[in-house]
């Protein structure tokens, strides 16, 4: 932590132009107009850290560059949600404790120096009373590489679909399984365990004073700190996370900013029994809903006993490529994953690389083809077919799709169990309609600082349709 120097993270008086039409006025601090502050290759940044990986994924560095936003004027408003937090862990002691921001930075995790496995940003801070007492926090409503918001935007409308509740969900009134294969920094599934509770705010904040209310909004809305008295009792989204690479375990709680608490033991136990004082500051109520496995995906899941509602898959290795085993229709690891999905609704999320056969073949296909319905590739084709396997055998109602994500080159995949029409037909403008009519109800019930249409009609491909 000997690079977090008060002057070179002093944020620049240069504030960058924004778009203005930013719904409920909400900014999305993970737009990609920032891109340009990290895309830059290693000699752009601060390299952190660089170990290399027993597990196949080569060289493991991360790399820090300087994040615009939020600007200092933000600082002392999130300094004071820190003593607020720290007041509620340690009760009398709300005046004796202060908090100082450092500044903020993206933390870029790459494999082999090439592929950027994983972008976060961070907030480095510390304790008046304990300058030495340097921590950092991931931001959890900041996702910068635009395939995430497009996995959770098909994901979520998707299972909103289905004949799922997800309003109760988001409102605590359920609890959602949801397991994540591949962690990288953790930024999927710690937006997920942040956001599918931030909605039961407004229920329990009756009672506070007005300072307090109007922190909680603040907060709510702009950086995605919640607020929650310690007392509150809640079921929301319990994530599980699996990851083959201890080193990328380490390296995301050591330099990318993800919570130390959810890391399990082999046993099954969690490595620390109980938070340090610092960690439950920043995530009591998020860090006790995660749980983050060092296993192989298709041990975990032929092992576990839990029934999932969704499942994110985004795993790459180091030569940048998505196991075989975790596509093969026949694996061992599909097979189990249809017997853990919910068999009313679950939903399932892969990320895959864009197919090159389209591209590539792009320039030749006639002008007056260009605008009929997209095709869907062999590669992302062939995953589909098998994942589709898993939410249509045995008699079931299930569908699957992709679409593009824009700015880069992946596809999110999706199949859910269960897809429902308001007139029962599963043609594809009365899927897409569904889709998008599900998107603008997730976004609104979950305060989203991005919007989750423009991900779901993106090149949107129905399976078997092309």
């Amino acid at each position: 932590m000997g690079m977090w120097h008060r002057a070179r993270l002093r944020s620049t008086r240069k504030l960058r132009s924004f778009c203005t039409a930013v719904r409920r006025h909400i900014e999305d601090e993970g737009d990609w107009s920032y891109s340009s502050e990290w895309w830059g290759d290693n000699s752009v940044g601060h390299t952190l850290l660089r170990s290399t990986s027993d597990k196949g994924n080569g060289v493991v560095s991360v790399v820090a560059h300087h994040s615009s936003r939020p600007s200092e004027n933000h600082w002392p408003g999130i300094e004071r949600w820190l003593q607020q937090r720290y007041a509620e862990m340690h009760p009398g002691s709300e005046n004796n404790e202060k908090f100082r921001i450092l500044g903020y930075q993206w933390r870029v995790l790459r494999f082999n120096d090439e592929t950027r496995q994983s972008t976060a940003k961070i907030m480095a801070a510390y304790r008046e009373s304990d300058p030495g007492s340097i921590f950092i926090m991931q931001q959890a409503n900041c996702l910068a590489v635009p395939y995430l918001k497009s996995m959770l935007s098909v994901g979520l409308a998707s299972i909103a679909s289905c004949n799922y509740d997800l309003m109760n969900a988001v409102h605590g009134k359920k609890t959602m399984n949801i397991l994540c294969i591949g962690h990288g920094g953790g930024s999927l599934p710690l937006f997920l365990a942040s956001n599918i509770k931030v909605m039961i705010l407004s229920h329990f904040r009756y009672g506070m004073s007005k300072s307090q209310e109007e922190m909680s909004l603040m907060s709510e809305a702009k950086y995605g700190f919640i607020l929650q008295p310690a007392a509150v009792v809640s079921q929301w989204a319990v994530v599980d996370i699996v990851e083959i690479d201890p080193l990328v375990i380490s390296v995301s709680t050591q330099a990318m900013g993800f919570p130390h608490f959810p890391v399990m033991n082999p046993s099954g136990e969690r490595v620390l029994s109980e938070p340090d004082p610092s960690s439950e500051v920043l995530w009591k109520g998020i860090h006790e809903r995660l749980f983050l496995f060092e296993s192989d995906a298709e041990e975990f899941i032929q092992n576990t006993t839990k029934i999932y509602d969704m499942v994110f898959v985004d795993a790459y290795d180091g030569d940048d490529i998505f196991p075989y085993k975790l596509r093969d229709p026949n694996s061992p690891f599909l097979k189990a994953l249809k017997n853990h999905l919910n068999k009313e609704h679950g939903t399932v999320v892969v990320n895959l690389h864009s197919d090159t056969d389209i591209r590539d073949n792009a320039a030749s296909i006639p002008s007056h083809h260009h605008n009929r319905l997209p095709l869907m590739g062999r590669h992302v084709s062939r995953v589909c077919h098998a994942y589709k396997k898993l939410v249509t055998e045995n008699g079931s109602c299930g569908l699957g799709f992709s679409v593009s994500a824009p700015w880069v080159c992946n596809t999110s995949l999706a199949v859910c169990r269960g897809f429902r029409t308001d007139d029962g037909s599963l043609d594809r403008d009365k899927v897409l309609n569904t889709l998008i009519s599900k998107s603008l109800e997730v976004e609104n019930a979950m305060n989203l600082p991005f919007s989750c249409l423009q991900y779901i009609k993106s090149d949107f491909i129905l399976a078997d349709a092309d």
